[in-house]
This record gives structure tokens, C-alpha cells and sequence, in this order.
């Protein structure tokens, strides 16, 4: 009998890959098994499984041409039943083997036993692979270090100034916020209302020492970053429009003084005056009747708003019904606001900021249809010295200025020059991690489980996915030959899909695509190319680890990503 020095090269322990597999709140526990040179159902006889518990180890012993394979497999960290046998499977291309385990992977009391049994270090690796990517706790923690550096996380080169100051970046759909604040309530006919969504647009604005965070990105001033030297950033618009608000007359400045009105120009001061009463809990035919709206010319050929005298008799007491008025309003400041007040509540908008309300400058990490826009183009930011993808900043057609924000991706950056040490709060943040997280919550918001990923240049249909199921439990690696050799490894809850490159198709190809995107109502979203590249490097990691006949589904590949 041969022994494991005897192997010939093609039954190398480490061509034999190996696929560990759960369901959550299922006990039951998977491998795959897998060697691309080797047909077990044909080659291998006499399987023997060994389960070394102490050493987290299992051992298969099995006769090929005569000679003995021995093989240690890793073995994760669950609570086996080890009542219940072994069972297993010579199948065409892999070895499949079932293990029934006392709890699912999941389940709260195996998360107890490994904080009592592991050491810090492992404690602390093992809370990595099963932490959620949590934007509250980001900012909690970047909040009490007292001035945070951001690093490439390639190469350790600081990015960027001490910043102490962190904030949520507002949501991108204000609107739907805006719902939420007030309902269907006319807020003062819309003063207070507008006074908000102005302030929601300047929230926007980066300024010096302040970093905005979102689920995926970091957002500083250009101000605060060391290092780079990006050309034409202050590019300005030549006749930037001011949008003010005083004594109920809006005025635009930049635009030549004239004694006429265009028909164009009134139709655009009844679409301002048609949006604010779409503000109201009532009707406009209730309105009509109560309130009169004139057009004001001015020599400065403002638009204009309602005027003073025309909603002074607005109620607005909250929950009451004015005495002149069978209309019911609300407002909770508690009193009904002075002409005064009205009088006073300017702002000022700048003409990019408009953009801002319409959400165009939302997530770029993973962008969708809605916050598209033909005024804003996305450019890549790279480290100065390593020229990795760092995160990228926008830039506005025709001359259209917006903010100086730069988005560093999490992923890319680090907050200490040690990458992986525990001080960098971002050690747990990858690309596949964010993707996999922001496609479950799209999939949950759209109710689709196919998604499209495209260029944010072209638009062009790059990578196809279908979620097949978000909560899986896996891990996967190498096998070895020897016990030193072996490292101990952590199920970790990943999401299993379907995916498709579609990056080298043709043109009848792409036609095909976007009936296939038509057909079933996939989802669209937009990334970088260069991180859709690195997304499917990802994914074909996985496949390849996968046997044939686990890797191949009706034209689509399968893999999975950790979440």
C-alpha cells in the first residue's frame, strides 16, 4: 500500500478544491468536493471519511490506479450530531458529502459558544465574517476617535486631511422624505416645507472637515484631500443662476432686465404657482374660489409667487377650521405665522443644486435608473501613488458646476495605514460585500430577483445576475496534504446566484439582452466599469471552485458573493 508521498502530481492534495455549504435554520451541512483531473464515480473506490474534530479536520482515504489518495479537508466551526452517520456520494465530476448538525450555523447559541471557547484573535476574525456593514455604527465609531485619516488601502497612502466631524448623507429620494415629515399638510402653504427641501439640497454641499457617509462611500471636500491634482476641477459655470425667494417675488438673477414677459415666461411662473398648491392638503378647486394668484411684472422680470395679501387668509391653526374658511389645515408650530415671518423666510438656491433634488448625485457605488441624468457624468479617482480606484467625483455638461465632493469608496480606503489591523474601522467592507448588500436591497424594493448591471458611461448591459438565494452559509479554499498546512476556516452567510459576463457581446447579443431585461422586468442599476471587472473576477473565483455540473444553468454560471 502506497502512502501519501507516493502521489503522482495529477492527485496533488492541493488540486482538490473544496465546497463547504448551509442553509440558514437548516442543520444540515454540505461539502463539495471537487478535482478538475479526477472522475470519482469512476476512479475512486473504497471511500473512507475520518471526522478529527479536535484538529477541525476531516480525512478521506480512497484507492485511484492502485495508489492510496489521502486528503484533509478543513472543517468549519459547527456543533456536528454525531449520533447521525456520515453519508456520502461518488457523483460524475465531485465528491458530495452530508453532515446533520445539532444547530443551523446561524443560530444564536453557536455565536454564544464561539465567544467563550475562541481566543480574542479568533473571536474578533470571526465577528468580521458574520458583521453586517452597519452605516450607524460607521459613524458612531468614526465619531469617537476624535480625527480620523483616510489611506489607499492598497498602498497606505494617506488621502486626506484629520476630519472630525461625521454625518448620514440625506436620502436621495426626498421626495418620499418629504411624505414622511408632513403627509398631505400645506405646512404654512409651503414655506416651511421649502425652507427644508432648500436645506436638504445645501446638505448635499461638501465643506471643509465634514464627511458625509452613506452605505457604501465616504463624501469630503476636495479641500480636505492630500495628494491629488485633478484638472479643470474648478470649472464654473459663466452665468450661474441665484434663485431667491423675498416678499413673495422670486427673482433669477443673470438674466438681462426687460419691460415684457414672454408667453414662455408665464407659463413657467404658473407650472412655480401650480407646484406650490400641489403642496396643499386641499384641492385647488377648493382654493380657486378662496385664493387669487396675480402675475407681478417687475422690471427685473422676476418669477413670482403668490403674494402676502393673497394667503394671509390661509388658515393654518393646527387641527382647527378657520372661521372664514371651511378648509382644515396644519401646522405644527402651533400658531398661525405673521406676515412678518412670511416676509422674512428667503433662500437662496444655486442653479446645480437643482440636480440635487432630483437625486442625480445618490449612491455611484451602485447607481439606479432614477438617479440618472444626462447633466452629471461620473469620473474615476485614483490613488496618486498606486493608481488604484479609490472612489470618483462628479462633473457636470455645459458648464454645470455641482459641489466639490469627492466619494471615496469603503471598500478602497482604510482608516489607519495598516489595512488589515483592527484599528481600520473599515477592514470588514469589500466589493463583493457592499454589491451583494445593496442588490438584496433592491431585489427587496423591487420585488426582482434578476438584475442587469451596465457601464455608468455607456449604459451598456455588462453582467447579467439572477439571486437564486440570500441566505446561504458557505466557505471554500484548497485542500492540504498535511495537518501544519491546514488553516481553520469560518462559514460565512453569502448570497447564491446566477450570473452571466456579458461584456464581449455583439451587437445581436446585446439585442438579446434587453429583451431578456424587457421580458422578465429585471432591475437596472450602473457601476464603474472597472469595479463591474472586478465583480466578475469575484464570481468566476467562485465558479471555478464548483464542479460542472453545479457551475452551469441555462446559459448562466453559478456563484455566490458574501454579504
Amino acid at each position: 500500500m502506497s502512502t501519501p508521498t507516493d502521489l503522482n502530481p495529477c492527485e496533488n492534495p492541493k488540486q482538490w478544491r473544496f465546497w463547504w455549504e448551509s442553509q440558514s435554520q437548516l442543520p444540515i451541512l454540505n461539502l463539495h468536493l471537487f478535482n478538475p483531473q479526477v472522475k470519482p464515480l469512476a476512479q475512486c473506490t473504497h471511500l473512507k471519511l475520518n471526522l478529527l474534530l479536535h484538529n477541525s479536520l476531516l480525512e478521506l482515504t480512497w484507492f485511484q490506479s492502485q495508489l492510496e489518495v489521502f486528503l484533509r479537508v478543513p472543517f468549519p466551526r459547527v456543533l456536528v450530531d454525531s449520533e447521525s452517520p456520515l453519508t456520502f456520494k461518488l457523483l460524475e465530476d465531485h465528491i458530495q458529502v452530508k453532515f446533520c448538525l445539532l444547530l443551523s450555523v446561524d443560530h444564536p447559541l453557536v455565536s454564544s459558544l464561539d465567544n467563550v471557547i475562541l481566543l480574542e484573535e479568533e473571536r474578533t476574525r470571526a465577528k468580521a465574517d458574520v458583521e453586517r456593514l452597519e452605516m450607524d455604527y460607521d459613524i458612531e465609531c468614526l465619531s469617537s476617535t476624535g480625527g480620523v485619516y483616510f489611506y489607499c488601502r492598497n498602498c497606505s497612502t494617506k488621502l486626506s486631511t484629520s476630519l472630525r466631524t461625521f454625518e448620514e448623507m440625506p436620502s436621495v429620494n426626498w421626495r418620499e422624505v418629504a411624505d414622511n415629515w408632513f403627509g398631505n399638510c400645506c405646512c404654512s402653504f409651503g414655506g416651511i416645507s421649502e425652507k427644508l427641501v432648500i436645506s436638504y439640497a445645501k446638505s448635499y454641499t461638501s465643506t471643509t472637515g465634514l464627511c458625509l457617509l452613506n452605505t457604501s462611500s465616504v463624501i469630503l471636500s476636495k479641500d480636505d484631500l492630500v495628494g491629488f491634482n485633478i484638472p479643470d476641477w474648478s470649472l464654473k459655470e459663466d452665468n450661474e443662476l441665484d434663485l431667491s425667494v423675498k416678499n413673495g417675488v422670486q427673482k433669477t438673477t443673470g438674466i438681462k432686465d426687460d419691460t415684457t414677459m414672454s408667453f414662455h415666461g408665464q407659463t413657467e411662473m404658473m407650472d412655480a404657482i401650480d407646484s406650490k398648491l400641489n403642496k396643499l392638503c386641499f384641492s385647488k378647486d377648493e382654493l380657486k374660489n378662496e385664493v387669487k394668484h396675480e402675475i407681478v411684472y417687475t422690471d427685473a422680470l422676476s418669477q413670482v409667487s403668490p403674494t402676502l395679501e393673497d394667503i394671509k387668509h390661509v388658515p393654518s391653526s393646527p387641527g382647527h377650521y378657520s372661521k372664514d374658511h371651511d378648509i382644515k389645515c396644519c401646522d405644527h408650530s402651533g400658531s398661525e405665522p405673521s406676515a412678518k415671518e412670511l416676509d422674512t423666510s428667503a433662500f437662496e438656491l444655486l442653479e446645480n443644486q437643482k440636480s440635487f433634488l432630483d437625486g442625480y448625485l445618490g449612491n455611484v457605488f451602485m447607481t439606479r435608473t432614477s438617479n440618472l441624468t444626462k447633466d452629471v457624468r461620473w469620473f474615476e479617482l485614483s490613488c496618486p501613488c498606486c493608481s488604484c480606484l479609490l472612489g470618483a467625483y462628479p462633473r457636470g455638461n455645459s458648464n454645470v458646476v455641482f459641489d466639490d465632493g469627492v466619494h471615496l469608496f469603503k471598500c478602497y480606503i482604510s482608516t489607519c495605514s495598516d489595512a488589515g489591523a483592527s484599528g481600520n474601522l473599515f477592514r470588514m467592507y469589500t466589493l463583493e460585500r457592499m454589491f451583494s448588500s445593496q442588490l438584496l436591497e433592491c431585489a427587496k424594493d423591487e420585488l426582482s430577483f434578476r438584475t442587469v448591471i451596465r457601464d455608468l458611461q455607456t449604459k451598456r448591459p455588462i453582467l447579467k445576475i439572477v439571486l437564486l438565494n440570500p441566505n446561504s452559509w458557505c466557505c471554500f479554499g484548497y485542500c492540504s496534504s498535511t495537518v501544519d498546512q491546514v488553516s481553520r476556516i469560518n462559514m460565512s452567510p453569502a448570497i447564491k446566484l446566477l450570473f452571466s459576463d456579458c461584456s464581449k457581446s455583439d451587437e445581436c447579443e446585446l439585442r438579446m439582452i434587453e429583451e431578456w431585461v424587457v421580458k422578465n422586468q429585471a432591475d437596472e442599476v450602473y457601476m464603474l466599469a472597472s469595479q463591474i471587472e472586478e465583480l466578475i473576477r469575484s464570481l468566476e473565483l467562485v465558479k471555478n471552485v464548483l464542479p460542472p455540473s453545479h457551475s452551469l444553468l441555462q446559459g448562466f454560471s453559478l456563484s455566490s458573493l458574501r454579504i
